[in-house]
């Protein structure tokens, strides 16, 4: 059965050389149910919205399985929290979260919107060498989720996928397309994904967040020009 093993909220705002000069990333389980609202958890702070946050990007969740694979490589066990996620799972496959499929989370509706993309201030985080590299090339990125419905959710709750959309295109196809884009072959693939998502939005059957609608008309445009 897929659960949520923990639930993250910031601890502390931490200063940090980027644009913004804070970070919200520090956060940690927290015990008890904690309300969701349209801007993520009760008592969680987005310090960069336009980045890292707003409604379609309102609680991020990442699979202790994933948390598992980087274990090793760091030399230290990856806390709930540690990657700046919300939401600790296991039993379900986050990376292959069909992008627009909606999950029951205690009394809370979320909606997988995209992939996280890292940034420099994640691997200030992590005080990792070439850790946006390493992050990126793995493919584990976890997923931003909205809420559709809002509600409360716990430590212990199922997590059940209620509606998949048909189009198929996951987290990880999604990720893993547009950021290994090598040649014209590459960019057909991406631009054929691109398109599938596209045509599920015209159809009704999923609503793009406002970074993947972006990404995916700069990748329809570069599929139809011809390579140089």
């Amino acid at each position: 059965m897929a659960e949520l093993l923990a639930v993250c909220r910031v601890h502390a705002l931490l200063p940090d050389s980027g644009s913004v000069g804070v970070t919200a990333i520090d956060k940690r389980a927290v015990e008890g149910r904690v309300a969701v609202r349209p801007l993520g958890l009760y008592a969680d702070l987005q310090a960069n919205r336009a980045d890292h946050g707003g409604y379609d990007q309102a609680v991020y969740a990442y699979a202790q399985e994933d948390a598992d694979h980087w274990a090793p490589e760091l030399g230290r066990e990856v806390v709930p929290g540690l990657f700046g996620e919300n939401l600790r799972t296991r039993g379900i496959d986050v990376n292959g979260a069909v992008i627009g499929e909606r999950w029951r989370v205690g009394t809370a509706l979320l909606e997988v919107t995209q992939p996280r993309t890292p940034c420099q201030t994640f691997a200030r985080r992590l005080g990792e060498d070439h850790w946006v590299r390493r992050f990126t090339q793995a493919n584990r990125t976890g997923a931003y989720l909205r809420v559709v419905e809002n509600g409360e959710l716990g430590a212990g709750d199922a997590v059940d996928v209620v509606s998949r959309p048909a189009h198929g295109v996951t987290v990880a196809d999604w990720f893993g397309a547009s950021h290994a884009v090598r040649g014209a072959g590459d960019r057909v693939a991406l631009g054929t994904i691109a398109r599938r998502l596209v045509d599920a939005q015209a159809a009704g059957e999923i609503r793009l967040s406002t970074d993947l609608q972006q990404r995916t008309e700069r990748a329809l445009t570069r599929a139809a020009t011809p390579a140089s």
